[in-house]
């Protein structure tokens, strides 16, 4: 099968699929929570096609979705997967979000997920956002001595700045960084993936597909329900739409050109931006699942990769990824270890 496909990410010997699975869609975000049962399905299937690398995160659902892969991975199939989860974002007693990174959080958030995943050990454990409160050095210190532990096995980082990489790298080598990368959302190639390839840490792409607009889309947002958290995006509201479509209808004419759809499209051109890079695409349709594994056997030529990328050029693109910065840390900068340790 295309997904059987691996790649090595980072540099301590963790190996993946080429591909991931995104599992936050089954459980939050998009639309109310899909049958239990049929996710199962769906994950199972997915590993027996070779897309073993399975994202989650303590704050999707919050916690309905660990508990789901736990069951997922009943039976033996806990070996055959690698499993990534996130620590480091919850809703606070006020129903806001809050960013946390001090040690006893990450030490007490790590043995709540393993509980819920039923694991002796998670392959790779994310900082979800970063607190910028606290040192990255203090949040590292803590990750290492679960890794001493046994309880973690490789150490990542979501959405943070190129100074919080290096930082945390130099404490303990970082294996993987995720971040939102795909035709319509650019900005990490300028710092943050120059960054992590000189120091030899893997890249994980989420929303690869644009959170589904590569795939079906203007129409996405006739589908969608209501308590769908992308009818907020700025990208998905009415004005932005009609623009974005223009550039849609292109990528999608190029598609059919090249005998293919579109969001295997837009999803080979991540694929095609190096073996360090692993899109991790959501779903919870096999068809869908099917669709985007067939991203994986497709050649675009450095000719198509360039015309794709002037279809999406920046100015064709209406409207910010988030509707407010809040939802990104990527300019995180933490204090430093010394004026902290001064306090």
């Amino acid at each position: 099968m295309g997904g059987a496909r691996r790649i090595k990410l980072g540099s301590q010997g963790l190996e993946v699929s080429a591909q991931g699975l995104g599992c936050l869609g089954m459980s939050d975000f998009y639309g109310p929570p899909k049958p239990e049962q049929d996710m199962i399905k769906l994950i199972h299937h997915a590993v027996n096609s070779g897309v073993t690398f399975l994202d989650t995160s303590d704050f999707y659902g919050p916690h309905t979705n660990e508990i789901l892969l736990g069951k997922a991975l009943e039976g033996g199939m806990r070996e055959k997967v690698q499993l990534a989860t996130k620590f480091g974002v919850r809703y606070a007693d006020n129903g806001k979000i809050e960013v946390r990174g001090d040690p006893a959080y990450v030490r007490a958030t790590c043995e709540a997920s393993l509980k819920r995943l039923d694991v002796n050990c998670i392959d790779l454990y994310y900082q979800h956002r970063i607190d910028t409160r606290v040192p990255i050095e203090v949040t590292m210190g803590e990750l290492k001595k679960l890794i001493e532990e046994g309880k973690i096995k490789y150490i990542g980082l979501s959405e943070a700045s190129a100074s919080t990489i290096r930082r945390a790298h130099a404490v303990h080598p970082i294996t993987a960084v995720q971040l939102e990368w795909s035709l319509w959302t650019r900005d990490v190639e300028e710092e943050i993936v120059p960054t992590c390839r000189e120091l030899g840490i893997g890249i994980v792409a989420y929303s690869p597909l644009g959170r589904g607009f590569f795939s079906s889309g203007p129409k996405i947002v006739e589908n969608i329900s209501n308590n769908d958290f992308r009818k907020g995006l700025p990208r998905f509201q009415a004005e932005n739409l009609k623009q974005n479509n223009i550039m849609f209808e292109r990528v999608n004419e190029m598609a059919s050109r090249k005998g293919c759809a579109p969001g295997q499209l837009a999803l080979a051109w991540v694929l095609h931006q190096g073996n360090d890079v692993c899109p991790i695409p959501g779903t919870t349709k096999v068809e869908n699942f099917n669709q985007n594994i067939g991203a994986l056997s497709l050649k675009l030529t450095p000719e198509e990769m360039a015309e794709l990328e002037s279809i999406v050029s920046a100015d064709a693109v209406q409207g910010e990824r988030y509707g407010h910065t809040s939802l990104s840390w990527k300019d995180s900068e933490t204090p430093s270890l010394s004026l902290w340790q001064a306090e």
